[in-house]
């Protein structure tokens, strides 16, 4: 019987739990023996697993976060981890990997499978910004969540004419803060493909409020750059390199005040965007994935990761996958603007 392992790496995003119930039961059918890496790449490299069976599986595709647990963990940091991957995977008699993850998992996940070790891709990141396939789970969640809060915001807002500045996730990419912000009715957005312009969102409240509109809504996302770069919490990295970011919202919430006299506040949606159950979307397309997982597992083909293609559920390769991000392009920003008023 041939044993096939699955992990979760980095930030949790609702679908999680689906993709691995799709790829438990369908492989397990097929005669595979299903193992659970606890805590993403850490749990490789302590060999810290668990049995999976389908019957455990059943209500999997209600739950958010990860049943197995996750880590920000790059075993390439250190010589002797990506020691310990490399032996446990034999020790382990592990004849695929499923991983499930974004940039760094995965990016982890094509130097495996560059090494020869049989790896297969599940591209997880509530930001979008993979290139490699159309839409990645957790997405629509944090969408749907991130929407939510700018409606119930708005009715703050206009009670108390207040402008409101609310920050979203999105590190290298604005797709959370274009949507949420497109959907519910934003009249700014600030993204991280374009410095922040500060006096233009200035102009807009200015012009709101001659208008006598006296409220306004402004999305951020998180990376959004100011006077020169992101706004971030300390600057310790993690085992990518990446910095905590968080406070744009603040800083441009307080650039606001001060420069039109406008009463105005920063809210952080934070960890609440991908937590909790996915949504119906997210469900399915999860699940999907993980049949396309399993199905690539089955046939061999390894160094490829599940794909969203113009409507079509493919493989494409783990390199092409990570090559670069896909972020938000001057043009949709420009269409974006023509709702600001």
């Amino acid at each position: 019987m041939k044993t096939a392992g699955i992990l979760t790496g980095g930030g949790d995003a609702p679908g999680l739990n689906a993709v691995m119930r799709a790829v438990v039961r369908s492989l397990a059918p097929r005669g595979w023996r299903l193992l659970g890496i606890r805590h993403g790449w850490r749990g490789l490299i302590a060999a810290e697993t668990e049995p999976l069976v389908p019957e455990q599986t059943e209500e999997w595709i209600l739950r958010g976060g990860t049943v197995l647990g996750t880590s920000r963990t790059n075993p390439y940091k250190k010589e002797e981890d990506i020691l310990r991957v490399r032996d446990n995977f034999r020790k382990l008699s592990l004849d695929a990997l499923v991983a499930l993850g974004g940039e760094d998992t995965l990016g982890v996940a094509a130097r495996l499978s560059g090494e020869g070790f049989p790896v297969v891709g599940v591209p997880k990141t509530i930001d979008n910004d993979l290139s490699g396939t159309d839409t990645t789970f957790g997405f629509d969640t944090a969408v749907a969540i991130a929407t939510e809060a700018v409606d119930r915001l708005r009715t703050t807002a206009q009670s108390h004419d207040r402008v409101l500045v609310v920050e979203v996730m999105g590190r290298h990419a604005g797709w959370i803060a274009l949507h949420a912000g497109l959907a519910g009715g934003a009249h700014h957005l600030l993204v991280p493909e374009r410095p922040v312009d500060v006096e233009a969102v200035c102009a807009t409240v200015r012009r709101r409020d001659a208008a006598g509109r006296r409220f306004s809504l402004i999305v951020v996302a998180e990376g959004a750059e100011i006077a020169g770069g992101a706004v971030t919490q300390n600057a310790e990295k993690d085992a990518f390199g990446h910095v905590k970011l968080g406070g744009i919202g603040q800083r441009v919430a307080e650039e606001i005040e001060r420069r039109t006299g406008h009463e105005t506040r920063s809210v952080v949606l934070g960890h609440v965007q991908r937590g909790g159950s996915p949504t119906a979307h997210d469900r399915v397309l999860a699940t999907r994935y993980g049949l396309l997982a399993a199905d690539l597992v089955h046939e061999g083909r390894f160094g490829s990761m599940a794909a969203l293609r113009h409507g079509v559920f493919q493989a494409v390769s783990l390199e092409e996958a990570v090559a670069e991000l896909k972020t938000v392009d001057p043009a949709t920003l420009r269409q974006a603007e023509i709702l600001f008023d």
